[in-house]
């Protein structure tokens, strides 16, 4: 059973959300929801689950397209509500070391699925179960997610959350970090639009 720890207001460049935070398992790191507007039981609610990303969540690395997925889920919310769940499991659930690890061997030429294959970890190690848990708290049973990710929808499958719809969330690809989304469609099935494949 998730564990409540706190709330607060949260004003930011995009609204005033209230914050909520949720036992993680590790003291000092909870995960988090954002919740912008009122969350009627009967109302669809439209969610995006985030995984930590300090390096493009916090410091605007263009590597991936988290801290940018990151600002538009919160402009999103700003203007038609909704809630951001932000889970703490960093590089697909590595680790901010071990995602260092995987960037020097993406620049020796492995894509991000082969890097972490190479150090020992799946291609994706994230669990949402406890953002299901974390919805559930709050009060919500049905969702639009904001996601390009079809494992995100998966995990909904056999819970009491109905996913009424996927909302895209895609980001305009750079240079820097077309190879990284080429790699979600081709080997993580992710569902972007507009890429040169």
């Amino acid at each position: 059973m998730i564990q409540k720890l706190a709330d607060a207001k949260l004003p930011t460049v995009h609204g005033t959300f209230d914050m909520v935070a949720y036992d993680s398992g590790v003291e000092g790191y909870p995960h988090l929801a954002l919740v912008h507007g009122d969350l009627p039981s009967e109302e669809i609610i439209d969610v995006r689950i985030h995984s930590e990303c300090m390096t493009g969540d916090v410091f605007g690395s263009v590597r991936c397209d988290c801290g940018e997925q990151l600002d538009a889920s919160l402009s999103h919310f700003g203007v038609k509500g909704g809630v951001l769940i932000y889970l703490r499991q960093e590089g697909r659930g590595i680790g901010l070391v071990n995602k260092m690890r995987a960037y020097n061997l993406q620049d020796e030429g492995l894509d991000t699925v082969k890097a972490n294959q190479a150090l020992g970890f799946h291609s994706d190690s994230r669990d949402y179960s406890v953002a299901i848990e974390i919805l559930a708290d709050l009060g919500i049973s049905r969702i639009n997610l904001l996601t390009n990710n079809p494992e995100k929808i998966e995990a909904f499958a056999e819970g009491s959350i109905e996913v009424v719809k996927r909302l895209p969330i895609e980001i305009q690809a750079r240079a820097e970090n077309e190879g990284y989304l080429r790699t979600k469609v081709t080997s993580m099935g992710h569902l972007i639009k507009g890429l040169n494949l």
